[in-house]
């Protein structure tokens, strides 16, 4: 059955009588809730009739099923003796028959009662077939709503984005005194601090650094400059040939620094993991 059908016809009918429960569907409402419907989810219809047992059966099932389905598919039963336009339009041959529609047209089907695994299953092929085709498959309907964003880091993206690092900084600092454990808050003002010390960094850096591998000054620039440019292996291992190469007070300032530069990473970051382990042979 799937393919193109000629639904035209049953588009703004009168209706020919109503069907009982919430998805009940007519030929007066067909096309919103059936053919207009399908443009967003795959529109299972259900055609049965009262008469028989094991098609009131499974509307039932299907009823349940929709219930559970998270909206990424919508249901509509149908009455057939009540809306033979309707059954004479999909070819129904026998009762009962669903039907799942998208954008306007049958996509797959079945005739008679099926035991719930197979429903369900079929309910899925139809689901993944149509997944980034219609724009309701898989957006919103099962989902928890979003929570809405804290105005207080809106803020302090949005310093952020027009440069505007010293308000970003208290922005983030603010939210930490209320809330000292906020672990996001804590992240963002790592990230804020370190962008805003490489603004003023000399592009040279690395090339003095290396000209002069004592000037531990040079180095924490150069390291601060190859992470900026995506070069955190390379930072990584020019801070721990210092903390090799030092001792004291300076050897204290070079580790902290590199500290530093592992909180803008996860912790369990590959490299992060790596480094560590070099920074623990060069310590001991």
């Amino acid at each position: 059955m799937s393919g193109a059908v000629d639904l035209s016809a049953l588009k703004q009918q009168p209706a020919a009588g109503d069907a009982a429960g919430g998805h009940a569907v007519t030929e007066a409402d067909f096309e919103t809730k059936v053919l207009r419907r399908s443009t967003q989810v795959p529109v299972v219809v259900a055609l049965y009739s009262q008469r028989s047992p094991g098609s009131v059966e499974l509307v039932q099932l299907l009823e349940r099923l929709v219930g559970e389905s998270g909206g990424d598919w919508d249901l509509a039963v149908i009455e057939a003796e009540q809306n033979m336009r309707i059954a004479q339009a999909f070819g129904v041959q026998g009762i009962p028959t669903v039907i799942a529609v998208a954008a306007g047209q049958p996509l797959a089907d079945f005739q008679g009662n099926q035991p719930e695994a197979q429903v369900t299953q079929w309910l899925a092929a139809v689901v993944d077939a149509v997944r980034g085709k219609l724009p309701g498959v898989g957006e919103g309907g099962g989902e928890e709503p979003q929570a809405p964003e804290d105005p207080r880091f809106v803020a302090a993206e949005e310093a952020l984005e027009r440069g505007d690092f010293a308000t970003a900084e208290a922005a983030y600092k603010a939210i930490l005194n209320a809330e000292p454990a906020n672990a996001d808050a804590k992240a963002a003002l790592r990230q804020v601090q370190f962008i805003a010390r490489v603004q003023d960094l000399d592009p040279a850096a690395v090339g003095k650094a290396d000209a002069d591998p004592s000037d531990i000054d040079a180095a924490l620039a150069a390291a601060d400059l190859e992470m900026f440019n995506q070069q955190p292996e390379a930072a990584f291992d020019r801070l721990i040939a210092q903390v090799k190469r030092t001792a004291g007070d300076d050897r204290t300032r070079v580790r902290t620094h590199l500290l530093e530069l592992f909180e803008l990473f996860d912790p369990a970051e590959p490299i992060v993991v790596a480094a560590r382990r070099k920074l623990a042979t060069a310590l001991y």
